[in-house]
């Protein structure tokens, strides 16, 4: 059974992708997850606020000796990097990573300004990422901010970073935009070689004891999924770039659902936690399955078999959908 992918220009076993978070924030987690049977591995993210204080604290250190004799200069680190800073510690473990497994290493950055995202990716790719993926978390706490300016700091951001480096570029983009499907046409003119779908924002709850926010973070669902499915499956005809699904992925039927959408790969960080490093093999067994009983000999038989065509009336399909599922759901709930 075939199960290649390709996923940003890179070759995978299969589509199975590990995502960004906690498992992977030293190397032998990175080990445990190529060893699990992920095809290409994403990094944990840095954040922009960690670049940022890293630049004002050697600033100040700078200032705080400005006047010193030039004799003294030479107990200044030549390199600021050298020092075991978080920049420092996410460079090395790219690296690091890159010699440690056999599988594509792509390197994560969040953020919501360009701060200093530009010359970073360049050392990112420098240290053999294969791939960076911009997880631009921007929501305006100013509620007088347009959706446009939102929008052009987005595109600014992806603009950027493609333009200074020659690794391919991904966005894990969020779903709130106006027009989520325009805006990641948009994104890839700005030059992102894919688009992960989607972002999962904080949704901070309120604790009735305590009368505070409740900002924990909880694993995805399987519900979850129906959202990016929805976009990628309208999305799938309309670009050539390379299309992840994310959230919601728990069981083998996830990751084929996604796949009949139009995903090229599927990622997942949540089914990972719960299950341990090695249920990767478990997802991609459970796919492998599913072809087989099917008849299909390989993924691209199925790729994309549920996606909005080309020529259709896309707006009529949406709608036609929504008023089918209210009726079901009259009755279905009416008579209780």
């Amino acid at each position: 059974m075939d199960l290649t992918t390709t996923y940003l220009g890179l070759e995978l076993k299969h589509p199975v992708v590990a995502s960004a978070g906690p498992l992977s924030q030293n190397v032998d987690g990175v080990k445990g997850l190529a060893e699990g049977g992920a095809s290409a591995i994403v990094l944990y993210s840095l954040f922009e606020e960690q670049l940022r204080a890293e630049v004002a604290r050697d600033e100040a250190l700078i200032a705080s000796h400005e006047n010193a004799s030039p004799e003294a200069l030479d107990y200044f680190p030549a390199n600021p990097i050298t020092t075991k800073s978080a920049a420092y510690t996410y460079l090395s473990l790219v690296e690091r990573s890159v010699n440690a497994v056999d599988v594509p290493i792509i390197a994560s950055l969040n953020g919501a300004d360009l701060g200093g995202w530009v010359e970073f990716a360049r050392e990112l790719a420098d240290a053999g990422a294969s791939a960076i993926e911009l997880n631009i978390y921007f929501v305006p706490g100013d509620i007088a901010t347009t959706g446009d300016v939102v929008a052009k700091r987005h595109l600014e951001i992806v603009a950027a970073v493609a333009d200074a480096v020659r690794i391919p570029v991904s966005v894990k983009m969020s779903p709130y935009f106006s027009s989520p499907g325009n805006m990641a046409l948009q994104l890839v003119d700005a030059g992102a070689a894919g688009l992960v779908l989607f972002n999962r924002f904080l949704q901070p709850d309120i604790d009735p004891e305590t009368l505070r926010m409740d900002t924990s973070f909880d694993l995805s669902t399987p519900h979850e999924g129906r959202l990016p499915r929805t976009w990628i499956a309208a999305l799938r005809n309309h670009t050539r770039a390379s299309l992840a699904g994310s959230t919601g992925v728990e069981t083998s039927d996830d990751v084929v659902k996604y796949l009949l959408a139009g995903a090229d790969v599927v990622m997942t960080t949540a089914s990972l936690i719960r299950h341990g490093r090695g249920y990767t093999a478990e997802l991609v067994g459970g796919l492998h399955s599913w072809l087989v009983r099917k008849g299909f000999t390989s993924l691209d038989q199925m790729r994309g078999m549920v996606a909005l065509p080309m020529v259709t009336d896309a707006d009529a399909i949406e709608r036609g959908g929504y008023v089918g599922a209210i009726q079901a759901a009259k009755e279905r709930y009416g008579s209780l």
